[in-house]
């Protein structure tokens, strides 16, 4: 039943949610039941039509209030903002509202009951619209058996709230396995299994020469360095919003350090760490020309050079979130990752494909990545743990 029109207003909810506005599923069934009802002449209708109804249902305070025209004109009529970003990893661009209204009077109308059963046609276009091309192997029956299972195959085109607090947690798990790496060095523990025989020999020489306090060493256990680059540039759009959760979700659990690269490199991690859901506002401040092209490899130097001079040792872990497009000569990225992986830290690649990348530039690194790694999905992040040993 209309997936594409029950999926924008899905988007579009999505979106207001990742502002701080209180969208859940009763308000989302409310706007569908209004586009529904509203005379498709007037639907588009600025300042009134769905407009005024979606804005009476959405905003619950002031604030909501004054947000709801920016929010509803970056989504419905991106090609009006100038100078602004339009990504979001739950929608796509050129969206119509009047034929989203259209399709759904096309495809609802003609099956919905005569009156009165509104909320029960709503209802069931909200089914319908969990299940997209995103997730085919998906039916409704497996959703209602397992809703765990449902919420680790969807594709995180398709936020829900519980999806955060999910992957948090993961995050959280992973960040735990990090944690418990052991290092070459060895520090003074008096449970410890191996002998310290220098500092053992110089406390003898209080007794004598007899050893009757010896001192013990064990493995000294370190966190890894935990470095994230997100590719936020035009071929990412879809999907910069997603890997940006993903990252801020290791900032909070595993102390990550996160920047987001086009044609330039920046640091966003202090943004990350604070307690709000609106990220993407966040990097827009510092990220000029946001949604521009790629240069990978000009971006590693400058991470390499600047912002992780003498922190790439081999404890350190690079994660590069990208499709793997990338404007520079092909040779240079590979000359980069060396550089990168001269200290000894390793480096992990994901990608929203179903395919590692297959660009020039990365066919000519590719014995340089320790491992690349699909990520559409909780489940895709869960497997992926083994790229972290």
């Amino acid at each position: 039943m209309a997936p594409g029109a029950l999926a924008s207003i899905a988007g579009f909810a999505a979106l207001l949610r990742d502002h701080g506005l209180n969208v859940g599923v009763a308000e989302q069934q409310a706007m569908v039941r209004a586009a529904l009802t509203v005379p498709l002449e007037r639907a588009a209708r600025p300042g009134a039509g769905l407009d005024a109804a979606w804005r009476a249902i959405a905003c619950h305070d002031a604030r909501d209030w004054r947000r709801w025209p920016e929010l509803f004109e970056r989504y419905w009529h991106a090609e009006r903002l100038k100078g602004s970003v339009k990504v979001s990893g739950q929608t796509r661009p050129s969206r119509d509202l009047r034929q989203v209204v259209q399709a759904l009077h096309d495809e609802l109308g003609a099956s919905a009951p005569p009156r009165g059963d509104g909320a029960a046609m709503a209802d069931t276009a909200l089914d319908a619209a969990a299940f997209t091309d995103d997730a085919p192997g998906l039916s409704r029956a497996q959703g209602g058996a397992s809703r765990t299972e449902a919420l680790h195959d969807r594709s995180l085109t398709q936020w829900l709230p519980q999806d955060l607090a999910t992957l948090q947690r993961l995050a959280e798990r992973i960040a735990q396995r990090l944690r418990r790496q052991v290092t070459r060095r060895w520090r003074d523990d008096a449970r410890g299994y191996r002998l310290d025989v220098r500092r053992t020999l110089r406390s003898s020489l209080a007794t004598g020469g007899v050893p009757l306090a010896p001192a013990w060493r064990t493995p000294r256990r370190e966190r890894p360095r935990l470095f994230v680059l997100v590719d936020v540039s035009r071929s990412m759009e879809t999907h910069a919003q997603l890997f940006l959760r993903i990252a801020r979700a290791f900032v909070h659990a595993a102390d990550a350090r996160v920047f987001v690269f086009h044609t330039r490199l920046a640091e966003v991690t202090p943004l990350l760490r604070r307690d709000s859901g609106a990220v993407q506002d966040k990097v827009n401040a510092v990220t000029a020309g946001f949604g521009g092209g790629t240069r990978i490899a000009t971006s590693l130097n400058d991470f390499a050079r600047v912002h992780a001079r003498g922190q790439l040792g081999r404890r350190a872990r690079v994660w590069i979130l990208s499709d793997g497009f990338d404007a520079d000569p092909p040779q240079q990225l590979r000359d980069e990752l060396l550089r990168l992986r001269a200290g000894g830290a390793k480096i992990a690649w994901f990608h929203p494909s179903a395919q590692p990348p297959a660009s020039q530039a990365v066919e000519h690194a590719r014995d340089l990545i320790g491992r690349f790694a699909r990520l559409a999905t909780l489940r895709d992040l869960e497997q992926a743990a083994v790229v972290l040993q």
